[in-house]
């Protein structure tokens, strides 16, 4: 089937998945509007992982190298119990190995300020909040998708709705899903500078909660911690919450928690989609990362499906039925693979977490590599093109 020509499009939502599509679609000679309602393009968040699978999407749009260069490549390390055991190990030059290339950790700001960079000046408008007034017909020329601003109304031929986990788009489009649900946890982020302390990567599971430490290339550290927590609940002092919590755990976390300043801790619930949409696509508008398949963070893959979704549908953004059915199966598969790790890094009672812990550590020991035999399906994912560098002729300018 041939696809449509997509001369014009204009992407809601200015993070990592908008601004991918909008490099990708660029890239492939579609003029691209960019409307993100903050006032800057500064990302919510502190770093991010990326794995093979995203990078090589990257390399799509001619990003990958200048991402791994700046990032610090992840995997010498693995999972420990608070005491400090280790349940299991991994090292980074395995994983490079097994997966044909490098997990790497870098800031959120750097990726975006990139990405951003891939595109024309003007492409991006900050401060402009957009909704969808018609999401078109694709088969009627006359009847592109229109997307309203407090400046007047937008036509295109593609509408690439990367609003986030509570997307306005997909509930005109699929007002009858129930959308995100409370994952049942919480979470804390922040990146500090930790100046003479050496330590190997790690993620530690206690019960009901965990934490993980991974050094950026900058020599800053960044660290995560996750707890099981009504929805809502917030402490005066997070830094305090932090060490009430995870205070008498193995090192480096105590001194992490001694560099970090309350101002300097995001704390999110974590929400996800855990009834899949019927579709991504409605119409001439396409839905991409948490807009389509929130996921929570515990395979780290959620700005990885983004970038996916993005390079994908640029490529089949003449044939939406295509992108639904290329990205559909596989997201809804790993969001539910995430939600069941969320579920064994939180276990709660301590028969439940001995079992879970002397199972890891036996299991790791009797299959090496166990942990990386994990992600290969995840992590072996090529973007559907035969060029896996460029999309075909530079863009337009």
């Amino acid at each position: 089937m041939a696809q449509a020509q997509v001369e014009r499009a204009v992407v809601i939502g200015g993070g990592i998945g908008g601004l991918t599509a909008a490099a990708a679609l660029h890239r492939r000679g579609t003029r691209v509007t960019v409307l993100e309602r903050s006032a800057s393009l500064e990302p919510v968040g502190s770093a991010i992982s990326l794995a093979p699978n995203a990078l090589r999407a990257l390399d799509v749009i001619g990003l990958g190298d200048d991402i791994r260069a700046l990032s610090a490549w992840q995997g010498d390390g693995g999972v420990r119990a608070p005491g400090g055991r280790w349940l299991a190990r991994t090292g980074a030059e395995a994983a490079a190995e097994r997966f044909g290339g490098p997990l790497v950790l870098l800031h959120r700001a750097t990726l975006v300020d990139h990405l951003a960079g891939r595109l024309p000046a003007g492409t991006v408008r900050t401060a402009t909040a957009a909704h969808l007034v018609d999401a078109g017909h694709p088969g009627d020329p006359a009847r592109p998708a229109r997307v309203g601003t407090a400046d007047g109304e937008l036509e295109a031929d593609l509408v690439v709705a990367a609003d986030g986990i509570h997307s306005a788009v997909r509930r005109a489009l699929f007002p009858h899903h129930p959308g995100p649900v409370y994952s049942g946890f919480t979470t804390w982020r922040t990146v500090v500078p930790l100046p003479g302390v050496r330590f190997a990567s790690h993620e530690t599971w206690g019960p009901g909660r965990l934490w993980g430490t991974h050094p950026l290339k900058d020599g800053r550290v960044y660290a995560y911690a996750a707890a099981l927590a009504p929805a809502g609940e917030r402490a005066d002092d997070e830094r305090a919450e932090l060490l009430r919590r995870y205070g008498d755990w193995h090192d480096p976390i105590p001194a992490v928690l001694d560099a970090v300043r309350p101002e300097d801790v995001l704390r999110h619930d974590v929400h996800h989609i855990a009834e899949p949409l019927p579709a991504y696509h409605h119409g001439r508008v396409a839905l991409v990362g948490d807009a389509a398949h929130a996921m929570p963070p515990t395979l780290g893959q959620g700005g990885n499906q983004a970038i996916e979704d993005a390079v994908t549908l640029a490529h089949r953004s003449g044939d939406l039925p295509a992108y639904t059915a290329d990205r559909l199966p596989r997201t809804t598969g790993i969001a539910r693979r995430a939600v069941r790790t969320a579920r064994l890094g939180l276990m709660t009672g301590r028969a439940g977490t001995a079992v879970r812990d002397t199972a890891i550590t036996v299991l790791s020991r009797a299959v090496p590599g166990l942990l990386l035999r994990s992600f290969d399906e995840i992590a072996s994912w090529r973007p559907p093109t035969p060029d896996a560098v460029s999309f075909g002729a530079e863009p337009r300018q």
